[in-house]
């Protein structure tokens, strides 16, 4: 009796989660790969079914593909560099260096900006002519540069902008995870003359994998999610050049109303971060050390 109590008891405590998770996470979905499969209605028009039309018509919309490039080199290039530099400023700020405490802060403070401030600042610093970056880069005889305005710099720009902001973030959980970690193990590794690179490799990046792939799971979702600066910076361009999935749908949905389409679109961003999800859990999951 007191068992089927407990039960009840805990089912309650999980309702008002489990109805806003399906609120706001499951039903949407479904009702968004519902609408996938129909056109959009305009005016009296009611919606028809065309089912797999707007998969099809991905196939053959040039924007959509670039998109989909941009956002894989996008998280190619900014995933990476993002975790490799949260580890190293993590192992730094968890030294005995002295002013670790403002290394912490400001190595912290990009995170704790807003997205759209974050957007303007970067925004000055890649202004042609004035900008910090061009007025430095000035002082070794390098010309000016349009940084968001040139198709070959543009990705590249917002990449480095995410870097900045991500990596302090990241750094958080390496960190707790770098001071869960026994200091008789550094103390054994030191009496067996192993070296710090020696230590590093065998002891402390093994120890630090399940952090690493949670960590790593967050930033390829950051880099399929990133719209506001894309927004306040490029608007996607020039040419289609810094456009990446969710703004693609953003700007189908919303200013071209196409909210069929849409639907499509997010859904294959949707099938995309499953399959990246499974990938990571499938397999990066078995070299992972939970004790």
């Amino acid at each position: 009796m007191t068992q089927g109590r407990n039960q009840i008891t805990a089912w309650l405590l999980l309702l008002p989660a489990v109805v806003l998770l399906a609120a706001f996470t499951h039903v949407p979905a479904v009702m968004t790969l519902f609408n996938s499969f129909y056109n959009t209605p305009r005016g009296v028009r009611p919606a028809k079914f065309v089912g797999i039309g707007h998969y099809t018509d991905m196939l053959s919309d040039p924007v959509f593909l670039a998109a989909l490039k941009n956002n894989a080199i996008y998280a190619i290039g900014t995933v990476p560099v993002a975790i490799g530099l949260a580890m190293l400023m993590a192992l730094i700020v968890n030294s005995s260096i002295r002013g670790k405490a403002m290394l912490r802060m400001s190595f912290f403070l990009p995170t704790i900006l807003p997205m759209i401030a974050v957007a303007n600042i970067w925004l000055f610093f890649y202004t042609p002519g004035y900008g910090l970056i061009d007025r430095f880069l000035g002082m070794f005889g390098f010309a000016e540069r349009n940084w968001l305005g040139d198709g070959s710099t543009a990705l590249g720009s917002l990449m480095v902008l995410a870097v900045w902001k991500e990596a302090g973030f990241f750094m958080i959980f390496y960190l707790a995870a770098l001071q869960q970690i026994s200091p008789s193990l550094g103390e054994a590794a030191a009496l067996e003359g192993a070296g710090r690179w020696y230590f590093f490799r065998r002891v402390t990046f093994p120890l630090l994998m399940p952090t690493t792939l949670f960590v790593l799971i967050n930033a390829i979702i950051n880099s399929f999610r990133l719209i506001d600066h894309v927004i306040v910076m490029t608007r996607g361009g020039p040419d289609n050049a810094s456009t990446l999935l969710l703004y693609y749908i953003y700007q189908t949905a919303f200013r071209f109303w196409d909210t069929g389409y849409a639907a499509a679109l997010t859904m294959v961003l949707l099938a995309l971060l499953a399959l990246l999800a499974f990938v990571q859990f499938g397999i990066l999951d078995r070299r992972v050390h939970y004790k």
